[in-house]
């Protein structure tokens, strides 16, 4: 039998110390409290943008690298050539696509006769292209996309030509009401040289978007030189076409606009010039699209206004453009089969009297059947 004192011992050994446990949770409590109290009115700020953001319902602007998409599409600057010129492309599959192409390019008056072979590969997620053309210069370019609206992305280029070879890569962020984008041109990890860029394009309306871009460009470690320039787009008319209706044009993805859409952007370089665009698709064929870039630096100051319209039918798609400094010129793409594309274009230089020409091909072929790809096989005459 024990002693009282033994059982007083016992219970005292078994008990746990009640006045060592009530002191680490109060300071343990205090302590979370202490830190909460300190970030509440940010955290609490943030929850609140976020809240009316989302009540807001802003559309997302797209990146400022594409800020003048459509105008670009319309106009024939990115299109035009003369000389003759042939593409011959050979897919191998269609998910993943993958095809090879061998183009051709003679006769012009810009450019020397050239011949290229390229590769492309495009699976959900991953975009590779990569060419090699006949004085041995080789290009690429890799565009990875990841969660979170995060794409990464690099181009190359090696020339034999000093100064023309190439390093590009850049990183974007999609947000639901804004887009970032880093880029960085030939950096060097031992000096520091290079161009380097930083831009953000962010909705505050449901049509207006704003954005800035910085420009930080080092070609030797002692020098350096930084400059900002800043974007506008207003999205003005019916707006969006969610209803993804298709394009006239086949092969062309869906226009993501209705009839009746007009945009209006703006990008002013303080120190050297201002740019503005409008774009406007009059109905699901016809598009217009009219650029006015004013200059203003020590050497030149100079405007340049240019006005383009495209017509997209059935089988063809013609694109006319006409700007102030004297020149008038046509691109004409015309779809006999889905498989073969035969392109015309022309230009008039009226001050200096010149003209160019340009003819070309492109066939295309595929291991679809011509069903799938859509064309309608001839009827049999009795």
């Amino acid at each position: 039998m024990a002693s009282p004192l033994q059982a007083s011992k016992d219970t005292l050994l078994s008990t746990p110390p009640l006045s060592t446990g009530t002191t680490s949770a109060n300071v343990s409590s205090a302590s979370s409290g202490g830190w909460s109290s300190v970030f509440a009115p940010a955290t609490n700020a943030y929850g609140r943008l976020a809240a009316w953001r989302r009540a807001l319902d802003l559309p997302q602007p797209g990146t400022i690298e594409n800020i003048q998409k459509e105008v670009r599409n319309t106009h024939l600057t990115n299109f035009f050539f003369d000389g003759a010129r042939a593409d011959l492309t050979k897919a191998f599959s269609m998910s993943p696509m993958f095809q090879v192409t061998h183009s051709f390019a003679l006769g012009s008056q810009t450019a020397p006769s050239s011949y290229n072979f390229g590769a492309v590969y495009v699976s959900d997620d991953v975009l590779l292209q990569g060419g090699v053309d006949n004085e041995g210069s080789l290009n690429g370019r890799f565009n990875k996309q990841w969660a979170g609206g995060h794409t990464s992305k690099a181009q190359m280029q090696l020339t034999s030509t000093p100064g023309h070879s190439m390093l590009q890569v850049d990183h974007d962020v999609t947000g639901t009401d804004f887009s970032v984008n880093l880029r960085a041109v030939n950096p060097s990890p031992v000096d520091g040289t290079g161009i380097y860029m930083g831009s953000v394009l962010q909705s505050v309306t449901k049509r207006l978007a704003l954005g800035v871009e910085g420009i930080l460009q080092k070609p030797s470690p002692e020098q350096s030189d930084f400059g900002l320039q800043y974007y506008a787009k207003y999205v003005g008319g019916t707006g969006l076409n969610h209803d993804n209706e298709p394009s006239a044009t086949p092969g062309a993805p869906p226009s993501p606009y209705k009839d009746g859409t007009w945009i209006a952007t703006a990008s002013i370089q303080p120190s050297s010039s201002v740019q503005t665009t409008y774009w406007h698709k009059l109905s699901d064929k016809l598009e217009m699209a009219a650029d006015l870039m004013v200059i203003n630096v020590p050497q030149r100051r100079d405007a340049i206004a240019t006005l383009g319209a495209r017509w997209d039918l059935r089988m063809s798609s013609f694109r006319a453009q006409l700007d102030s400094t004297g020149k008038v010129s046509a691109l004409l793409e015309q779809r006999f089969a889905p498989s073969f594309l035969f392109l015309v274009s022309g230009e008039i230089d009226h001050f200096k009297n010149s003209a160019k020409v340009g003819v070309g091909v492109m066939i295309e072929s595929s291991p679809l059947s011509p069903e799938e790809m859509g064309m309608v096989p001839p009827i049999n005459m009795p």
